[in-house]
């Protein structure tokens, strides 16, 4: 079993938000994603620093780094939450 990391994000906003993650997490070669809306957190299986990695490029980064704080992540959140309501659907 590889390791469970469990990550508290920002900017997680709905099922879109969580839908993207996922994806692309999946896409990366990590596994057993869960996306927690209300927690603001992911968990996955696989290397912890390419999940933060990731979820930083993708504007949820974790909520102790200094991108948290980033208007520009919270901008990029935005249009992964509207790219993934589109993909949705």
């Amino acid at each position: 079993m590889k390791n469970m990391n469990k990550i508290k994000v920002v900017n997680i906003k709905c099922g879109g938000c969580a839908g993207k993650i996922e994806n692309e997490m999946k896409k990366a070669g990590l596994s057993n994603i869960r996306v927690n809306i209300n927690e603001q957190t992911v968990e996955f299986e696989g290397e912890e620093n390419l999940g933060k990695k990731l979820l930083s490029t993708l504007g949820y980064p974790p909520v102790d780094s200094p991108e948290a704080k980033s208007l520009l992540k919270k901008g990029k959140s935005f249009v992964s939450c509207m790219i993934g309501r589109v993909n949705k659907n």
